[in-house]
């Protein structure tokens, strides 16, 4: 037993208490300074913990901070105005103009047919209200095609929507409106 003792005063941690139930974590000191590490660190490390003043939160200052973003931003702007611009002058406008009504014609597949649909909006206060004759056709260079015709009437209402379905099921379709003064041909593809 005697040689036990002396192996357990013989370590050199002896004086040390190991368990953290004993010891009061107040008297703990550290030794660490930021400033006196920094002061000895190289230049770059230096530039990298200078405080800088910190800018507030703005999604513009964000958009252009830096050349890339700026030439992002003022290209998605610029196309933004030239859209608008485009869609003022009615280059994207996909209707037509029928004695002073705008026309807008679309169509969707449904089986074996084709339904058509035909929405009227009051561009003037001398728009035409009336009988509106109409005849649908398939777009070939084939002599024996039939020819659907239908009729619908244009109200003094602002605007209104005309469906019907018209026996074919073809990628381009040839239609014509025809009132008493006028007439309007166009083509269309159905969605």
């Amino acid at each position: 037993m005697s040689d036990e003792k002396t192996v357990s005063e013989n370590r050199p941690n002896v004086k040390y208490n190991l368990s953290y139930s004993d010891t009061a974590s107040e008297g703990l000191t550290f030794h660490y300074n930021r400033e006196r590490r920094l002061a000895n660190a190289p230049e770059s490390v230096q530039d990298i913990y200078k405080e800088e003043k910190k800018s507030r939160f703005g999604l513009f200052g964000v958009l252009v901070a830096d050349r890339p973003r700026r030439m992002l931003f003022f290209m998605i702007v610029l196309l933004c105005f030239l859209i608008l611009i485009l869609s003022r002058l009615e280059f994207f406008d996909t209707s037509h103009i029928l004695e002073g009504n705008r026309v807008e014609i679309t169509g969707t597949f449904y089986e074996d047919t084709t339904i058509v649909l035909v929405k009227k909006t009051v561009k003037n206060q001398n728009s035409y209200t009336g009988a509106v004759d109409i005849a649908v056709s398939v777009n070939t260079e084939a002599d024996q095609i039939p020819v659907y015709y239908h009729r619908i009437f244009f109200t003094m209402e602002n605007e209104e929507v005309y469906r019907f379905a018209v026996p074919y099921n073809s990628e381009e379709l040839l239609m014509v409106l025809q009132t008493e003064k006028n007439t309007l041909k166009l083509s269309f593809k159905p969605q």
